[in-house]
């Protein structure tokens, strides 16, 4: 039986359904395992919607990654946005990027059973296209408090220190502690944009 039954009325809501579909899919079963049919299934739709709205697998997968990383991308702007200083911001974009990934499904899936899919794109030359993505996406965090090269420059320092943190089950920091996070933000961040206050 699906799991969403609602009617689909448009592309708009076939492409949203699609993406639901899909995250739900790949933490049931990963990626690898995950099928056209599987999510079709899930979205409540025929295999042909899919194909003729969205595309084959590659191009659902895309879909999912974009409108996921845009919706956590707007939820770490959204939590920079409730500080009114630099290293409030920052421990903010920390703290609410260690949340989604500790509580996202599909992610914490793929990281346990298929790493092999995640490492490329935040590794190498995949990680660099991912810095690139993340410096225009979490800037505007940033650029109430320091000039624009900065916030960009920040916005990539920030995201660096939570992949560090983030993939190691051992890490010394837990990024869903509020003070941990709090004390790595004006320990390794503030210092290398704020360097004469460990305050601001």
């Amino acid at each position: 039986m699906p799991s969403v039954a609602a009617p689909l009325t448009s592309q708009t809501d076939i492409r949203s359904r699609a993406v639901e579909a899909t995250l739900a899919c790949v933490a049931r079963h990963g990626l690898s395992k995950t099928t056209i049919d599987d999510v079709a299934r899930e979205a409540g739709c025929a295999r042909a919607t899919l194909y003729r709205h969205v595309g084959g697998k590659r191009q659902l997968v895309l879909l999912t990654v974009a409108a996921e990383g845009e919706r956590v991308a707007g939820e770490l702007r959204a939590a920079a946005a409730a500080h009114d200083t630099f290293a409030g911001a920052a421990a903010a974009v920390m703290g609410a990027a260690g949340r989604e990934l500790g509580s996202h499904r599909a992610i914490q899936f793929l990281l346990g059973f298929e790493p092999e899919l995640v490492l490329p794109h935040v590794t190498f030359e995949g990680g660099d296209r991912f810095l690139a993505h993340a410096r225009a996406a979490l800037a505007p965090c940033f650029d109430r408090f320091l000039p624009p090269d900065e916030a960009v420059r920040a916005a990539e320092w920030v995201t660096r220190v939570t992949l560090a943190y983030a993939y190691k089950p051992d890490a010394p920091v837990d990024l869903t502690d509020e003070a941990a996070v709090r004390r790595l933000a004006h320990q390794f961040i503030v210092p290398a944009f704020l360097p004469s206050t460990n305050s601001n």
